[in-house]
């Protein structure tokens, strides 16, 4: 039995989050870009309630507790009791730091005494209990998905519970191993053998049967659990209160502080010590350290000139090819250029205007537009798209050709997006036959399906009858192809090539909903109002979360949830996406609330940021929170976005890491660091992992770390884990009972 109880979501809570919910909304389109916590704390009214519990009896009692248990902690578990007593009084000065087999020594900052970092110790324990609950939902819902949770936050729950860590416990996503040398990763051979179970969507969420008359009498199969519906809400609701929580609210600013200002502390006691074990570490540094390109969209993953050349040298070579049929018409190449008034060797990389500039800041509708060559969508059609009159044949050559780039560089991979709409049920068959007829596979391309948050125009359009169609056209084809891939072989190949899903759309669009129990299901769901992003959110995790377990149990691979969330609009985005997501894609806005940055800290949840593409829509480059992310030990990689739009070189990726060391000023070792950071968050398999990190690579701190393949110094991994465990061992000294 856990010694935390914590208490269950009741009706004021659910009106609380309400009201919370109302005032992150309101007047959402007319606030700052970004509105800053870092401001000085200056109130008269916490001064005098400081002052008061610095001095009541009661509270000095609790603070003498505190430190001596602190004391103690600081002390080796088996030393004797003899030992403990002599060295007490030193401990008071000296904490025990731990020894590890290949770091070398270096400076720690030590903080001595009271744990509560200036906070009361009332709004310490209210504090540590929020923060302990928040932990145990993520970690239920990553569980639940086969997602990943931090081995060193799980022992630490554990322990707060009183309950043993069993390492079993801990999950990982399946992704499928490269093709060995010789093999044809087209292979349709190994698929496994077909299933008579049946797939039925009900409320929204795809459930697995044994046979029709179960699947009739809703008996599902036992060992898939879908999450359950008021659960989460009752979860969503608790985290939206102790977001807007005072006394959390404090606690996690100052903490966050804390560990800015003990990187910098670190930094300026270590960097040369970090630097001497790069220099000393043979045949390797950031060149030849492996980098993923986490997030990044295939219809804009060539740069501008590249297209440019691509659309002149189609042009000289298949000039007469028929390209378009309109209305019963064939429309050559050169027809169609002749009709848009355009001769393509007339074309510069200004005219055909793809690239994001200034007009394009917080303008998220022109950013849209420049997807558009010279401004025609006949040209997108052609080159950017899988369904067209040439079945998607120049666009599978553009994107095979920024594979061979990759393939060069060697050391940079790219996990690029395609997109299911959910509009029609054949669209898996069309994408899935797109990526077999063209042989679009290179070992370096790991593949994401993106999701549009588009809803309201295809209902609008009467191209679905409500939500749940839409929801079914994009799920119900990838559990047919599980069941049976035999009858299903394109698609199964294809899905063997996924790694994810991702929920792309204008973030600063508010639907002005609330996702609550009241909410209708996505069958009634039939109006032209776009549902909420939570609503979104919630229904493709359900789903994902149900094929997974249907691909653990059928020996597949799995697929991660990693939506763009935090680019703009609400923080509740980011609350949903930390209940939800396995990792995010930019992130800006946990900013704005101090208490999820120090969560997705503790959770040591993935982020892709994209300070060049910010730069162009949300955020200046300078004011992009990349870098304090980084040093307060949030978990970052690098990553391009649209190389079409905010790139001008051949490596946009390596542009990104460029730009963003020469602005912030990184050092080798945080190069390397967020390079490792990225490998971490992609869908490459365990085995490419291994190869690419080391074979411990999964255990946390310096020992999963081999500096011979990441080039991050040990001194530097020491100091992440040793500063996460010191803030987890916060949460578990609140919550001890005195």
């Amino acid at each position: 039995m856990p010694k935390v109880n914590m208490p269950e979501t009741d009706e004021h809570m659910r009106a609380f989050a309400e009201e919370v919910f109302a005032s992150e909304t309101k007047g959402e389109g007319v606030r700052d870009e970004i509105s800053l916590f870092e401001e000085q704390d200056d109130c008269p009214i916490l001064k005098q309630e400081m002052a008061y519990h610095l001095h009541t009896e009661e509270d000095i009692e609790k603070r003498k507790k505190r430190l001596q248990k602190s004391r103690i902690m600081t002390l080796p578990p088996s030393m004797s009791d003899q030992a403990r007593k002599v060295l007490a009084p030193v401990a008071e000065v000296l904490l025990d730091t731990p020894t590890y087999l290949e770091v070398p020594d270096f400076q720690r900052v030590a903080i001595i005494g009271d744990y509560a970092s200036g906070v009361t110790m009332d709004d310490f324990e209210i504090s540590c209990k929020g923060v302990y609950r928040a932990l145990t939902i993520r970690e239920k819902y990553m569980r639940l998905a086969y997602q990943r949770f931090p081995l060193t936050t799980s022992q630490y729950l554990r322990d707060i519970e009183g309950e043993p860590f069993k390492p079993e416990h801990s999950v990982q996503p399946v992704f499928t191993s490269p093709p060995k040398e010789g093999e044809d990763p087209f292979n349709t051979k190994c698929l496994p053998e077909n299933l008579s179970w049946v797939a039925r969507m009900k409320d929204g969420v795809i459930y697995v049967y044994k046979d029709a008359a179960e699947a009739d009498q809703h008996k599902p199969i036992e060992n898939m659990p879908a999450p359950h519906y008021e659960t989460f809400i009752d979860d969503m609701n608790f985290l939206i209160a102790l977001i807007a929580q005072g006394p959390t609210k404090t606690y996690s600013h100052r903490r966050l502080k804390f560990l800015m200002s003990k990187f910098n502390v670190h930094e300026m006691l270590n960097e040369m010590e970090e630097m001497k074990e790069l220099k000393l570490n043979p045949h390797r540094d950031f060149y030849n350290c492996r980098k993923v390109d986490t997030h990044i969209h295939a219809a804009a993953c060539m740069n501008q000139k590249h297209l440019l050349r691509f659309i002149k040298k189609s042009y000289r070579v298949d000039a007469d090819r028929v390209v378009q049929n309109i209305k019963g018409k064939d429309v050559t190449m050169k027809e169609l250029f002749a009709n848009l008034n355009l001769h393509p060797y007339d074309l510069t990389v200004d005219s055909l205007d793809v690239h994001a500039g200034r007009q394009t800041f917080q303008r998220f509708d022109k950013f849209n537009a420049k997807y558009n060559p010279v401004g025609a969508s006949e040209l997108r059609d052609l080159y950017m798209k899988t369904e067209n009159h040439i079945d998607g044949e120049y666009f599978a050559r553009i994107i095979k050709e920024v594979a061979s780039d990759l393939e060069d560089a060697r050391y940079q991979y790219a996990e690029p997006r395609l997109s299911i709409y959910g509009c029609k049920p054949n669209e898996w068959a069309k994408l899935s036959g797109w990526f077999n007829k063209h042989r679009v596979f290179s070992p370096q391309l790991k593949w994401m399906i993106q999701v549009p948050r588009i809803y309201d125009i295809f209902r609008g359009r009467n191209f679905v009858p409500h939500f749940g169609k839409m929801l079914e056209n994009i799920f119900m084809p990838i559990f047919q192809a599980t069941i049976e891939p035999h009858a299903n072989p394109e698609l199964s190949i294809f899905l063997k090539h996924v790694t994810g899903f991702d929920s792309v759309d204008d973030e600063s669009k508010h639907s002005g909903h609330m996702f609550c129990t009241k909410s209708p299901k996505p069958e009634e769901w039939d109006i032209v109002k776009n549902p909420s992003y939570s609503y979104y959110i919630y229904y493709m995790y359900a789903n994902i979360t149900m094929i997974n377990h249907l691909r653990k149990a059928r020996g597949m691979n799995t697929f991660q949830f990693r939506p763009h969330c935090g680019e703009a609009g609400a923080v509740t985005h980011l609350l949903a996406s930390f209940m939800t997501a396995d990792n995010i894609s930019h992130g800006l806005n946990l900013k704005k609330s101090p208490v999820l940055q120090y969560l997705y800290f503790l959770a040591q949840i993935p982020i892709a940021m994209s300070p060049l593409s910010n730069n162009s829509l949300f955020l200046e480059y300078a004011k992009n929170p990349v870098l304090e992310f980084l040093k307060k030990g949030l978990i970052v990689s690098l990553s391009t976005d649209d190389p079409m739009q905010f790139h001008y070189t051949k490596e946009p990726l390596m542009e990104e890491y460029a730009i963003a060391a020469q602005v912030f000023k990184l050092s080798t070792c945080d190069m390397c660091e967020i390079s490792r950071n990225s490998v971490l968050q992609s869908g490459l398999s365990d085995e490419e992992k291994t190869h690419f990190l080391g074979a411990d690579y999964l255990k946390e701190g310096p020992e999963g770390n081999d500096i011979r393949k990441t080039n991050v110094a040990q001194i530097r991994m020491a100091y992440r884990y040793e500063t996460l465990c010191y803030e987890l061992n916060l949460i578990k000294e609140g919550l001890k009972t005195d």
